[in-house]
């Protein structure tokens, strides 16, 4: 990615927020494979998900980190410090990376804590999982279009990777409905359907994030307006989805104990 000039401010708020990703996703790791030994074995594979999905976020926001600390560095001009570019490219392509892998992860965890069999299971883990990657695929080329008389060539992929984008959205609140209503517990109930509204609350910030470039946030202030915008995205969604699967499984776990699990359970 061809970066523009940024201020030292915008480069240290970047820097910031970047590294509280970072932070934050590492220590939801550490959290969610900890309470592994606490969960049923059946709903294990689920918590265990959880926790990759932050490990691996946490590796790619350490590259994306460094990268964006590559990209610039202070120069002495004689009377102070300014900030200036290296010639370093910033890439970006790192939270694609990321997305690619984790966004199927993230649909998988909610999947195998639901009351579906096994044969639905796979079937809809293998198709949510191939149309997230679809969006992330089909999103990439207009992530990096920045100029101004370039914005419909980004508005183009935006729309191409709304279509997937819609069928998950429509999977999680509509199709996977009858599922969350055959469960037993009316709180486990709520909570799964909590992930999944909270799923498509969270992700329902990417595009618009993703658009920035199109109502007129240009420059500097548009690159550091996407990396702070994915980086609260991917808070929500990861760290946070992530923490409702934890209590789910351990609700769960604890209703087969005490022998009130629905039958698919």
């Amino acid at each position: 990615m061809v970066m523009p000039d940024v201020s030292d401010t915008q480069f240290n708020l970047v820097y910031d927020v970047l590294s509280f990703s970072l932070a934050t996703m590492m220590a939801t790791t550490i959290f969610l494979w900890m309470r592994v030994s606490s969960c049923a074995e059946k709903y294990k594979s689920a918590l265990i998900i959880s926790g990759l999905v932050t490990f691996i976020a946490a590796y790619h926001y350490m590259r994306i980190f460094n990268s964006w600390c590559e990209a610039y560095e202070w120069v002495n001009n004689g009377d102070a410090d300014v900030l200036s570019q290296t010639g370093v490219p910033f890439n970006d392509a790192y939270r694609y990376m990321d997305w690619l892998l984790t966004v199927p992860l993230l649909l998988i965890e909610i999947i195998l804590v639901m009351n579906l069999s096994a044969d639905e299971s796979q079937s809809k883990a293998t198709t949510l999982g191939a149309a997230s990657a679809a969006m992330i695929i089909l999103g990439y080329p207009g992530e990096l279009v920045l100029d101004d008389d370039q914005k419909f060539v980004r508005l183009f992929y935006w729309g191409a990777a709304m279509v997937p984008f819609l069928y998950i959205v429509q999977t999680l609140l509509v199709g996977l409905a009858d599922a969350t209503g055959s469960e037993s517990d009316p709180e486990i109930a709520s909570k799964i359907r909590t992930a999944q509204v909270w799923t498509v609350v969270s992700w329902c910030t990417y595009p618009v994030v993703y658009l920035f470039p199109v109502f007129g946030i240009s420059g500097g202030a548009a690159v550091v307006a996407i990396q702070i915008g994915y980086s609260i995205s991917d808070i929500i969604s990861k760290c946070g989805v992530g923490l409702l699967i934890c209590s789910i499984t351990m609700a769960k776990s604890k209703a087969m104990k005490s022998g009130e699990t629905s039958p698919l359970v």
